[in-house]
């Protein structure tokens, strides 16, 4: 492997929300443009393009947006890898440029969902039967509410606890103009909201919307060509884990230790630890989620992580702040632009361009995206990025 460093050099996404009169590919052409608009470049300098897209998987969506933007005969490659689409471009992108394969890149994802659950009709299987698990159910909302109830009987943990995750990150939303959802819910209106599946409120749950998020990967040597490293975001870290053998029923898909195992290898590949990180963009599909990732990320010990809610450990002002754009709670959660989103936001506030939310003097970040599908794995992405 190459010894230079990678960085991002140009990053930006559409504001998320619903867009019926577009296409998926056109969303990821507006994102694509504005990464290019934001380090000066053109699709003629990018190398290869990596695109991100889980819904449309057999519709080669990388190649749909060069048709949008340019199509200049570059090599495209399309990932679906569930709710870690995104991440796995980016980390595409990333290895072919640390590889020494190109200088420039444009890493992407992009995605339309509509309302409601996701799967709802066939539970993830393709013969239109819903497959009761041993969970109850085979849908994400059951898998999240064994996550949290889980936690809670090992450790206590207060449905009240779950909610206030919602409050934070709905409330850091509002500071975020490119959020679906900018709206203060308070603790009561979380804990009353229409129960999903105990302890997701619908509230504590992930909104399903359209959007698109484009990143420009650049080797360091072009970096210093183009004069462009005073913005430049370095990637210190960038790993990926899916589900080792662990002797469990086929319908359990253990989120938890393919979070853990990434984000040690990114920690060990950065020379970081958790203690060194400024602010964290997590996969917070339901409240639960964010809860366990608190412990899965090592911001905190086994058992803790209700503590850090109540403290305001990882709200706006604290420690470290976790989900400043709102998260996927409020900002909205587009599968296969997620991941890349999550960096955007990273990305924003170590230049300090983040806004009434920005973390003063913020240097190192982390992203996390897990995927899974129920009965068939999972899969994890973490970042770790640093102020150039």
């Amino acid at each position: 492997m190459m010894s230079e460093d990678v960085y991002i050099i140009g990053i930006d996404m559409i504001p998320f929300g619903r867009y019926p009169q577009r296409t998926v590919a056109q969303l990821g052409a507006e994102a694509a443009l504005l990464a290019l608009q934001d380090c000066g470049l053109t699709i003629q300098d990018m190398q290869a393009l990596y695109c991100g897209n889980q819904m449309r998987a057999f519709g080669m969506v990388g190649q749909q947006i060069l048709h949008e933007i340019g199509e200049t005969g570059i090599p495209v490659v399309n990932t679906a890898n569930a709710c870690a689409s995104g991440g796995t471009a980016f980390r595409e992108g990333y290895i072919a440029v640390k590889g020494g394969i190109y200088d420039l890149v444009l890493a992407m994802g992009t995605e339309q969902l509509g309302k409601g659950l996701l799967g709802a009709a066939s539970g993830g299987r393709t013969d239109g039967f819903v497959e009761e698990g041993t969970i109850g159910s085979m849908t994400t909302p059951a898998m999240f509410s064994q996550v949290g109830m889980e936690h809670q009987r090992k450790y206590g943990t207060k449905f009240e606890q779950f909610a206030k995750i919602a409050v934070k990150n709905h409330h850091h939303s509002t500071f975020n103009p490119k959020a679906m959802s900018r709206r203060e819910t308070p603790l009561e209106e979380v804990m009353a909201a229409e129960m999903i599946s105990y302890p997701n409120t619908k509230l504590m749950c992930s909104i399903n919307v359209d959007g698109a998020a484009a990143a420009i990967i650049a080797s360091e040597r072009k970096v210093r060509q183009l004069g462009l490293m005073g913005r430049a975001i370095r990637v210190r870290a960038s790993e990926m884990t899916s589900n080792p053998y662990t002797p469990r029923q086929d319908a359990i898909v253990d989120f938890n230790l393919v979070t853990r195992n990434c984000a040690n290898a990114a920690y060990e590949r950065a020379g970081v630890g958790p203690q060194d990180l400024h602010l964290v963009e997590l996969h917070d599909c339901f409240a639960t989620a964010e809860m366990v990732h608190y412990e899965n990320l090592g911001l905190c010990g086994e058992g803790e992580a209700g503590r850090l809610i109540d403290t305001g450990f990882t709200a706006i002002g604290g420690k470290i702040p976790v989900n400043l754009s709102g998260g996927l709670l409020s900002k909205g959660h587009p599968l296969g632009a997620t991941g890349i989103a999550n960096i955007y936001e990273i990305s924003l506030h170590l230049r300090g361009e983040a806004g009434a939310r920005q973390v003063e003097n913020a240097r190192i970040g982390l992203t996390h995206v897990v995927g899974g599908m129920t009965g068939m794995g999972s899969s994890c992405v973490v970042h770790i990025l640093e102020k150039a």
